[in-house]
């Protein structure tokens, strides 16, 4: 008897409506397009025909010279492209965070808006003034020639040792507004009664910051590495907009994004080969999914100890 006086739980129908466009979208630009390359990479060109060749384009990519060079070279840079985000970008940001976020700074809205600002402009813009800047004939050797240290001046993006490591810097740069505003409002959440039981507790200044409020936003500091990881794993259009498709000089700025669009779709003398391409898709595809993988397993169960 009770189980039939029992009111029923409504079907929330209302939830499905606002969700599909979303998951058609989503699965019209991401998922089919992510399980076609996958199927791509599976296949050759062989007489005109796709013919199912299994794991033979991974085998060749890792086994024929003619490509392993190249991946290899773009996987080494992509992943000193990763460090530098991680050792320059973050801190960085976490730093102005904690500056921000100080009660007795004047004009901060300010200063939160002007570091921000770059990461809304486009990825043409950023990299053609910042060509012009380095270039040999622009800002550079002028404000050097202004202080008598002309002499100095060295291509920065034209030599093969400073080219990937300028890149990342003006990536820098440009996103560092992400990382510090994430901290920024992860800092603002922090209870009040945590601050100012620190307080009563001599707690003030830097020591507050390394003591109670650093473990306190280390989940967001996760979630920021992670999405750093993705974005540089994913980075193209700074690189190409700077220094084409060949990523030069003598490919030392090649990264697996303009690989891959080499191999896809062909540049200059090479010509493009959709199935290579795919197969280098597949891969990043891969190493960004491991790298998840390791966070969500191995880093985000530690972290959560710290989350109130």
């Amino acid at each position: 008897m009770a189980a039939e006086t029992r009111a029923k739980r409504p079907i929330r129908w209302h939830v499905g409506v606002f969700l599909a466009p979303a998951v058609l979208v989503y699965t019209a630009f991401m998922i089919l397009p992510l399980f076609g390359t996958l199927q791509l990479s599976l296949f050759r060109n062989i007489n005109e025909a796709q013919t199912f060749v299994g794991l033979g384009n991974f085998r060749t990519l890792f086994g024929d010279p003619n490509w392993s060079v190249s991946f290899w070279n773009a996987l080494r840079n992509n992943v000193w492209f990763f460090i530098i985000h991680m050792l320059v970008q973050n801190p960085i940001g976490i730093l102005l965070a904690a500056l921000l976020s100080s009660p007795g700074l004047r004009f901060s809205a300010f200063y939160r808006t002007a570091i921000f600002v770059p990461t809304i402009l486009s990825f043409v813009i950023v990299g053609f003034v910042w060509k012009l800047i380095l270039g040999n004939l622009w800002v550079a050797p002028y404000l050097l020639d202004l202080v008598g240290l002309k002499s100095l001046y060295t291509p920065l993006l034209g030599k093969e040792q400073y080219a990937l490591t300028t890149l990342s810097l003006i990536s820098v740069w440009q996103f560092v507004g992400i990382p510090m505003m994430l901290i920024y409002a992860a800092l603002l959440s922090i209870p009040d009664e945590v601050i100012e039981a620190a307080e009563c507790d001599g707690v003030t200044g830097m020591a507050q910051f390394w003591k109670i409020k650093l473990p306190l936003i280390l989940p967001s500091i996760g979630i920021i590495s992670i999405l750093t990881f993705v974005g540089n794993f994913n980075a193209f259009d700074l690189i190409y907009t700077t220094q084409n498709a060949l990523a030069g000089p003598n490919y030392s700025a090649d990264i697996l994004g303009t690989f891959l669009y080499r191999a896809f779709f062909g540049f200059q003398l090479q010509v493009g080969d959709p199935n290579m391409g795919a197969t280098i898709a597949t891969m990043m595809f891969l190493i960004i999914l491991g790298g998840v993988c390791v966070y969500l397993f191995l880093i985000q169960t530690r972290l959560r100890r710290y989350q109130f």
